[in-house]
């Protein structure tokens, strides 16, 4: 049975929760399976499989982790699909180059996010969020209707308690986010989900507004003067408001990386 269908009927006017992604969910079970795709992965990010270098073999990879065949197939099953290796008759898993890989996968943006903060990658996911975000922004206005408007309102209230950790935060935020993507009416553009979340876990990993009263303020007006702009119908303000919500958390993270690693 589904959550929805746990939930029983709801009105169709009613706002309706936006999914937790897993990356804001530590208490998530890891099976052998992600333990392993998770790892392989996170290799093959870092160059230790080159492109068109084979994959170690079945036998070396049971050794190492101790798991059986068919927990392995299924692994290089998980990353073939994310555009990692190819399976080669008589020849094994073949490592496909890096322009075939999935980098809007979630478990792919998890292992990157699991190499560290970088500025490049930082950089990456900054420039896909201000290319996206701001015409998902522009849509919501121009497609809002009372119970998106509705539902943004609820988000600004989760993100203006008093009592957030880091965490939760970053949840309330990813809601907000994802909430202005389903206002827009564009299915496509919840496809930046994962994009959205990775750097939300690394803004909280690193920053938070939490961690100063006055920026938390602040970080609530932006996040209202976007739904306002939302709500008006006001295309062009709405892009500008979520920019200046983005441009505001990278500026912060710039702060917190010039004083050194946070506590």
């Amino acid at each position: 049975m589904s959550a929805d269908e746990r939930l029983g009927p709801q009105r169709a006017d009613a706002p309706r929760p936006v999914p937790r992604c897993s990356l804001l969910d530590p208490q998530r079970g890891k099976s052998s399976h992600d333990q392993i795709a998770a790892t392989l992965g996170t290799e093959l990010l870092q160059g230790r499989y080159p492109p068109g270098s084979t994959m170690p073999a079945e036998a070396e990879l049971g050794e190492r982790f101790q798991v059986s065949r068919t927990v392995l197939r299924e692994v290089m099953k998980t990353l073939a699909a994310k555009g990692f290796v190819v399976p080669k008759t008589r020849v094994g898993t073949r490592v496909r180059d890096a322009v075939f890989w999935n980098y809007f996968d979630a478990d792919v943006l998890a292992w990157r996010l699991r190499l560290g903060l970088d500025d490049e990658f930082l950089q990456t996911l900054t420039e896909v969020r201000r290319s996206l975000e701001p015409t998902a922004a522009a849509l919501a206005a121009r497609r809002r209707r009372p119970q998106d408007v509705a539902r943004l309102r609820e988000c600004v209230r989760q993100i203006g308690r008093t009592d957030h950790s880091r965490q939760s935060f970053a949840a309330a935020d990813l809601d907000f986010h994802l909430a202005v993507g389903s206002a827009s009416g564009n299915p496509l553009v919840r496809s930046i989900a994962s994009v959205i979340e990775t750097a939300l876990v690394a803004s909280f990993t690193y920053s938070s507004p939490v961690d100063d009263p006055a920026d938390h303020a602040a970080s609530v007006s932006g996040h209202s003067a976007v739904v306002d702009a939302i709500e008006a119908g006001d295309e062009a303000r709405a892009a500008q408001r979520i920019l200046a919500v983005i441009d505001t958390g990278v500026r912060r993270i710039g702060r917190r990386k010039q004083l050194g690693p946070p506590p």
